[in-house]
């Protein structure tokens, strides 16, 4: 059972009148906007103190929300961090964070996955900065996403930068870019009907260049209706950098994830970037056991979903001291000038989610 409440709604956003149109293209795009790859310097982390009983249960929401304080204050050694957080609950969540350098932003919630619901950042040349509204639908209309769908222009709003609206409907968690015009986007989530109906994968490339200043985007097929989101990009394939990725793999054959991750993993090592340059590839397999207290069928055993921030990447550890090992080590190789800071983030986990799509970049 999925700890995720599921709830039907009647909105459904559909494509508009952009996708009959062309792409100018970045370097022809007005404003120049272009997506920086998460590894550049932050302006802050933001967050969403949001984990509600109807959706989490009794018995998680409690270890999620020491989850989101354990994250929150682990990233804020390294950067600032703005959390929203309801009103009821912003006593609890301040008293959690004590004396941290988190400030709390009063907002109304769904859930806590700022990842998905947040404001995705792009800048420009011009030292400008804007955010999407990527029109978060509970993905694909699985959860009710009344609040959640506001959190964007919130985030915008609140960060003082303009609004940037499209017509496509996606997550950021479905969005991996070098920064140098390459995306990595899952196929599963993005061209999906209950996200984009009618609209092609012509149409959505041209419509994520204009947006987010890309040149090619090297499409995985992910995997629909095995978890909430349709397989989003962050737990299958992450850049480190230009031209080198970490991806996922999943060695129980009695996984659903096992052979999609063993197709990414065919398709990335034959891939090129924007630039012409094969990708380098680096595989991070998952934990063979994890702690039993919070394991259920939708926990997400993962490595893949880190965040890098301002001088350190956080990333889970599971209790599997051979694989939490490995995982260390190959990130610590392929960012060796930052911090590797492992937590854990079992609650979190629990509910079919990481670290990476609690938090949403804000770029300096």
């Amino acid at each position: 059972m999925n700890r995720r409440h599921f709830l039907s709604t009647s909105l459904l956003l559909s494509a508009g009148s952009i996708f009959g149109t062309p792409s100018m293209g970045w370097a022809a795009s007005g404003n120049g906007w272009r997506m920086p790859d998460e590894s550049e310097p932050h302006a802050r982390t933001w967050m969403a103190f949001g984990a509600s009983t109807a959706i989490w249960g009794k018995k998680l929401l409690p270890e999620v929300r020491r989850n989101l304080v354990t994250i929150a204050t682990t990233i804020a050694r390294y950067e600032p961090v703005s959390m929203l957080v309801h009103e009821e609950d912003y006593a609890i969540a301040a008293k959690l964070l004590g004396t941290s350098n988190v400030k709390l932003v009063v907002a109304s919630l769904d859930d806590l996955w700022m990842r998905d619901t947040g404001a995705v950042f792009v800048t420009n040349t011009k030292g400008e900065k804007s955010a999407v509204n990527f029109n978060f639908n509970g993905w694909g209309e699985k959860q009710d996403f009344d609040e959640d769908a506001k959190v964007a222009p919130l985030v915008a709003k609140t960060a003082g930068v303009q609004l940037l609206e499209t017509d496509l409907v996606l997550e950021g968690g479905g969005i991996e870019v070098d920064g140098h015009g390459t995306a990595i986007i899952t196929e599963s989530c993005v061209l999906n009907a209950n996200r984009n109906p009618g609209v092609s994968k012509a149409a959505c490339e041209a419509e994520l260049k204009r947006l987010l200043g890309l040149q090619k985007i090297i499409w995985l097929p992910g995997i629909k209706g095995k978890d909430i989101t349709d397989g989003h990009t962050d737990f299958y394939a992450r850049f480190a950098r230009p031209g080198v990725v970490v991806a996922g793999y999943d060695p129980d054959p009695q996984s659903f994830d096992h052979a999609v991750t063993k197709r990414h993993l065919d398709i990335l090592k034959t891939a090129t970037d924007a630039q012409g340059n094969k990708l380098e590839v680096a595989v991070m397999p998952a934990p063979s056991n994890v702690r039993e207290q919070y394991a259920n069928n939708d926990f997400a055993a993962g490595y893949i979903n880190f965040y890098v921030c301002n001088g350190a990447v956080i990333a889970p550890e599971f209790g599997d001291a051979k694989a939490d090992k490995a995982a260390h080590d190959t990130l610590q190789k392929l960012f060796p000038d930052r911090d590797i800071v492992q937590i854990n983030i079992d609650g979190v986990a629990a509910g079919g989610g990481g670290i990476h799509c609690t938090t949403q970049q804000e770029p300096r």
